[in-house]
């Protein structure tokens, strides 16, 4: 039986729901004001962390590509977008896909895609990798910030283009088989259902949500430097939006093909990558819900999409 994400059957799942949804209110009331100042309301905060909680729950398994986890998360995405009347470019959102792991074994896995149709064709891609590692020796590593942060801002996202028309077509696709080497990111641009001849932009999001120094990385403009000026004109401030990690001099420190937007870029479609530095939690079980930064999160979230709505007027 596949796990639901959305449903809880023990009391302590509900008591510490209502514990954390507490915390929040909480947080948002002490930072009314800085969120007056810094308009932090024009996506749903309060779901988004919801929805990044359900992701990184227990009940997913940790979303390890070919696992009924996986599917737990993937039928979680799907629901969200039919509610939010999201576009299908496939039957059900689904794109399958497979492909052979280092041993030679046969994977499957699935993307889920929907796109909002916007006043010229070209499209913005919004990525975000919903897999993570699984379950090893009988512990979840449930991968919250790692990525289910990027998923539920992509859901976020979603809710406030249904809002605001976007000038480009804006496609949302949450990729399968990053861990596994970008497999998802390569199948979506070997998809024949996508119409890869609009494809303008790659916004990539992946790890958004832990770091205790305010500092969110933005990579690709060394690459692409007509962008840097749109990342420029972003007051992210407290947060700090630092443009960096994607020059091949920086050796392992260069981001350049270390998360989806990798795949987009050997394809030459100009990318722009959010993501923290590597933390005490990255790939461990300490990868949860009740350790990442909400406020860092919800600040991150909202300086992305400040970007995005740049790009979508240049």
């Amino acid at each position: 039986m596949i796990p639901s994400i959305d449903h809880f059957q023990h009391h302590s799942a509900i008591t510490m729901q209502r514990y954390s949804n507490f915390i929040l209110i909480i947080l948002l009331l002490a930072f009314q004001s800085i969120q007056a100042q810094e308009n932090l309301t024009r996506l749903d905060t309060v779901l988004m962390l919801e929805n990044l909680r359900k992701l990184s729950h227990d009940n997913a398994e940790g979303r390890r590509t070919g696992t009924n986890g996986a599917e737990a998360a993937r039928r979680f995405i799907i629901k969200q977008m039919e509610t939010l009347g999201v576009k299908s470019l496939n039957k059900g959102y689904r794109h399958d896909f497979t492909f052979q792991n280092r041993q030679g074994k046969t994977i499957r896995g699935e993307n889920v895609i929907g796109y909002i149709k916007g006043e010229v064709q070209e499209a913005i891609v919004i990525t975000a990798h919903y897999d993570h590692l699984g379950v090893r020796n009988g512990q979840v590593y449930n991968g919250a910030d790692d990525n289910a942060s990027g998923v539920a801002a992509l859901i976020a996202m979603m809710a406030y283009f249904k809002r605001n028309d976007p000038k480009h077509t804006i496609v949302f696709a949450a990729l399968d088989a990053e861990e596994m080497g970008l497999q998802g990111a390569k199948a979506f641009l070997e998809d024949e259902r996508v119409p890869q001849d609009q494809l303008r932009y790659n916004i990539n999001m992946d790890m958004i949500s832990i770091n205790d120094k305010n500092e969110l990385y933005v990579a690709g403009t060394h690459h692409y430097p007509e962008l840097k000026p749109l990342v420029e004109q972003v007051s992210a401030l407290p947060i700090q939006l630092k443009i960096g990690h994607d020059s091949p001099d920086l050796g392992k420190e260069d981001w350049t093909y270390q998360s989806d937007h990798g795949a987009f870029h050997r394809r030459g479609i100009p990318f722009l990558y959010f993501g923290v530095e590597d933390h005490p939690h990255y790939h461990q079980i300490s990868d949860t819900y009740e350790n990442i930064n909400r406020m860092f999160y919800i600040r991150s979230a909202h300086a992305i999409l400040d970007v995005i709505l740049l790009l979508d007027e240049y």
